[in-house]
């Protein structure tokens, strides 16, 4: 549950393989031995993908045509079709996750619409109306991801599948009110229309990235609403069986530290980005036997 450095090569000659920060492991020896290959698997189709919609200089219209040939690989590979040459690191091993593990085809494509919904919202310049409107891209964006492991990991109840979704969606808020530093100077604006007018901040304040008491008032509320999200879902980890629990003890864990941090700076993360350090890492541990 420390910061995982990982950095695929999008093999796109206009742009350079780069290196993530992640507030949770991939594929860690937390998890079961045989789901390591899938999981990995799920990961880099991921971050190739996110890679494609937000990295290097490419410009909107070359990153959907990246996203759309990417989106019909994936169809391509999901009907049975050998990988072409371009991203055969990635969808060969996914190819062989989703004939061995029968993964949803619908939650991977879901994946790829949020990117492209991503990338059009920042050539825009527009953000998200409400919180209904900023779920709905979470529930594409992040949730996927929680639904393919608990697919991963036989768990299917109605319940599960909720509470799974509350958790991915809270670390990609979570994710968003950390990284407001960068997100900002790149035309990204998550924070919600309506609480902005609320609070009397407008989109030309959070561009300037200045710490008012309304933008704080503001961050504040959105911590809040992040960390609800995760405690509705922290009941999953006794749920999802054996390693994996323990695994995901510490993803929740992890978000949980991020949030404490943006806390402890008072909120002020439109200028500073807190990250889960090694130093974090007994605290969390000990939290996490403590669920």
């Amino acid at each position: 549950m420390l910061p995982v450095n990982v950095s695929p090569t999008a093999q796109n000659p206009t742009r350079q393989t780069v290196t993530h920060y992640e507030n949770f492991p991939v594929a860690s020896w937390l998890c079961p031995p045989a789901l390591r290959p899938p999981v990995a698997a799920i990961y880099h189709f991921a971050r190739t993908a996110d890679d494609l919609a937000d990295e290097g200089d490419a410009t909107s219209a070359q990153r959907l045509d990246e996203l759309n040939a990417y989106r019909t690989e994936l169809a391509r590979v999901a009907a049975g079709q050998r990988p072409s040459e371009r991203w055969e690191s990635v969808f060969s091993p996914l190819a062989e996750a989703i004939t061995r593990h029968k993964l949803p085809f619908d939650l991977l494509d879901a994946l790829l619409s949020a990117f492209v919904q991503d990338v059009e919202k920042t050539r825009d310049h527009s953000g998200y109306a409400d919180r209904t409107e900023l779920l709905h891209y979470c529930q594409r964006s992040a949730a996927p991801i929680g639904r393919l492991l608990l697919h991963l990991y036989g768990v299917t109840d109605v319940k599960a599948l909720q509470q799974s979704d509350a958790i991915c969606n809270a670390l990609q808020l979570i994710n968003f009110w950390q990284d407001f530093s960068q997100d900002l100077p790149r035309g990204r604006y998550y924070l919600p229309y309506e609480a902005c007018a609320r609070h009397g901040v407008t989109q030309a304040a959070l561009l300037s990235r200045e710490q008012t008491p309304a933008a704080t008032a503001l961050i504040a509320e959105h911590v809040t609403w992040a960390r609800e999200l995760m405690m509705e879902g922290a009941p999953l980890v006794h749920t999802v069986p054996g390693r994996a629990g323990w695994e995901l003890r510490l993803v929740v864990q992890g978000g949980l530290r991020i949030l404490d941090k943006i806390e402890r700076l008072e909120f002020a993360t439109l200028q500073t980005r807190p990250k889960i350090r090694k130093t974090d890492g007994p605290l969390m541990l000990w939290r996490a036997l403590r669920m």
